[in-house]
């Protein structure tokens, strides 16, 4: 989940690998370094934030034309300065940064201290960087040669770059289940964790597949695989705009994409849905179509908020298409011995298309015969090559670490799965179809009116930013909102939050209901609406503090609960992607009030490319 950024041309890397990391940030924030070749190498790190590197560098003169830089999310070794990356080797002529976790790192580390090497930090990394160096003088062969003999013998994930003193005009990158892009540019080429950092100088890329290594030398490009053998690069262009990643003026990016949603969510359906001919086009997974028809079973996998958009998606999948569903942790579902048929059908959803636990979980599945299909935001990453085909969501770049516009963009792409598959099915009417897509059409213009009076939430979240734990009750369709309510506050505030199904209130949780705790209900008028009504009621009984997300002009509701949120009415199945607005700006809002970093918050990352 690290941030890494290398760089090798024209530029002055001080500005360029600087401005990178900051762009990179999002993926971790423990600490921060870089390095660069002058007389030698020379290297720089600092517990912290980006800020705090670039002031320990403000005096430095840096001209170098070659560097490399990180940004760290901690695995092996505390975040301090010492386990900040960039790490040399213990002659100091090799430099390396890494994503990824090294799982055989420690019988590495016993074969290098037995002859000798002393190491620093306590890393997996400084180790890898040692075995590199080590390799190379029992060979005697070249570096590009010792970083392939080296990663033929490592277990684990790594997304690298190195440099040399030795070879002052040479970058080396390598990857295997941590991405890595490659940026061209007139005589210049970037290499860096995702496209972030990049497109501000070229829209020229190449992601590399698992177990490439790319050698930049003396300005020409190589392209080989572990085993040696050429590759012929496959250059794509970057369709990100520079301004996609700017926060446009407002305070953090979260909030940027909290407002973002109308056009994300419009995004997600244009060129897909077709109101006037009434027919929904998903070109991407076209071809898989008829196997979905006859699927006998769906299984989804996810992690986090992608995992809860999964389980609304069992909601209306087996409610509109009549086909089981099975939601599954990724993280879980590869270490199951799960029971997989041939030609299974299954989902893969992430934001980032680099969670490693989903990557795992879908090798698993194809290797035992399942047809896997991704849903992912980010075009070329690792999932999205991964699966047999997939849909993009087309929310653009999501910066802030709490997600927000990937969860109603996947519900978005997910209900037009849905509604193509039951109108293939023949298990929805044609004036029930008609009705959700139109309906489905309004949503964007129904969120963009309920940002309109975020002001709300700004006002309940500083009555409330003093809690010390959140209850969350929703039932059917909402339950699942609930669950991200309840998340998006913890990740944000770091106040205790959970959420319920409402009816299991009565089966534990309601013991912790008195007059302090804050219970928010997703209400909002649906088939079970009068039994989300008894519940309240009993939460109500025993002086919890109610908060309740309900549809427009409810009148009833207003009457029993002490704070009342209003969404616009719409079908019940699209419901979570109108009534999660208000529960995200609710733990944006908090956070704020209690001085916490909304966009970086603790021990969190945006992309979790490691287990």
């Amino acid at each position: 989940m690290c941030g890494i950024i290398g760089y090798i041309g024209h530029r002055n890397i001080h500005p360029t690998i600087l401005k990178g990391l900051e762009r990179l940030e999002y993926r971790g924030y423990d600490s921060a370094g870089i390095a660069w070749l002058d007389s030698g190498i020379r290297v720089y790190k600092k517990a912290g934030k980006v800020h705090d590197l670039a002031a320990l560098i403000a005096q430095e003169k840096l001209n170098s034309h070659i560097g490399i830089g990180h940004t760290r999310w901690a695995t092996h070794g505390v975040p301090n300065d010492t386990n900040a990356h960039p790490h040399l080797s213990a002659s100091g002529k090799l430099a390396i940064i890494h994503n990824g976790i090294i799982e055989n790192y420690s019988i590495l580390k016993q074969e290098l201290l037995s002859k000798g090497y002393i190491f620093k930090s306590d890393t997996d990394t400084e180790v890898l960087i040692n075995f590199i160096e080590d390799v190379q003088l029992c060979n005697n062969c070249s570096l590009e040669e010792a970083v392939r003999l080296a990663l033929n013998k490592v277990v684990g994930a790594y997304g690298i770059v190195i440099i040399s003193q030795d070879h002052p005009n040479t970058l080396i990158g390598a990857r295997k289940s941590s991405p890595l892009v490659l940026g061209i540019g007139k005589d210049e080429f970037f290499i860096a964790s995702d496209a972030t950092p990049i497109l501000e100088y070229t829209d020229r890329v190449i992601y590399l597949n698992d177990y490439e290594i790319a050698v930049i030398k003396d300005g020409m490009l190589f392209l080989n695989d572990i085993k040696n053998v050429p590759i012929t690069p496959y250059i794509q262009k970057l369709e990100i705009q520079l301004e996609a990643i700017e926060k446009g003026g407002f305070e953090h990016f979260m909030l940027k994409e909290i407002f973002e949603q109308p056009t994300s969510i419009t995004d997600c359906m244009r060129g897909r849905l077709d109101i006037p001919h009434k027919t929904i086009k998903l070109g991407g997974i076209e071809a898989h179509m008829d196997q979905l028809v006859h699927a006998p079973k769906i299984t989804i996998l996810a992690c986090g908020t992608s995992w809860l958009a999964g389980m609304v998606a069992e909601y209306f999948l087996e409610e509109l298409c009549r086909i089981p569903v099975e939601v599954q942790y990724a993280s879980e579902f590869r270490y199951r011995n799960p029971i997989i048929q041939p030609g299974e059908i299954m989902l893969a959803i992430s934001q980032s298309g680099e969670t490693a636990d989903t990557l795992a979980a879908i090798e698993l599945a194809q290797a035992q015969g399942a047809t896997v299909l991704g849903i992912c935001n980010v075009v070329g990453s690792s999932i999205a090559r991964a699966t047999q085909a997939g849909i993009y969501t087309h929310a653009g770049p999501e910066i802030g670490v709490a997600s927000t516009k990937a969860f109603t963009a996947q519900l978005t792409v997910l209900m037009l799965l849905a509604l193509s598959l039951a109108q293939r099915r023949k298990t929805i009417t044609s004036s029930k179809f008609e009705e959700i897509i139109t309906e489905l059409a309004s949503i964007p213009d129904k969120v963009k009116a309920m940002l309109q009076h975020a002001s709300k939430l700004k006002e309940l979240a500083n009555l409330f930013k003093s809690a010390t734990n959140f209850l969350y009750l929703g039932r059917g369709y909402n339950y699942p909102v609930a669950l991200e309510g309840a998340l998006k506050l913890k990740e944000l505030s770091y106040i205790h939050a959970e959420g319920y199904p409402a009816a299991e209130m009565k089966h534990g949780p309601i013991a912790l209901i008195d007059e302090d705790m804050p219970v928010v209900f997703i209400a909002t008028k649906d088939r079970i609406y009068e039994k989300i009504i008894s519940n309240i009621q009993e939460v109500k009984a025993r002086k919890g503090k109610i908060i309740a997300i309900v549809t427009q002009g409810d009148e009833h509701v207003k009457q029993l609960v002490d704070h009342i949120i209003e969404v616009p009415a719409t079908h019940e199945a699209l419901m979570p992607i109108v009534s999660v607005i208000p529960l995200q700006l609710l733990a944006y809002y908090i956070a704020v009030e209690k001085g916490c970093n909304v966009d970086q918050p603790r021990n969190l990352a945006k992309s979790v490319t490691v287990e």
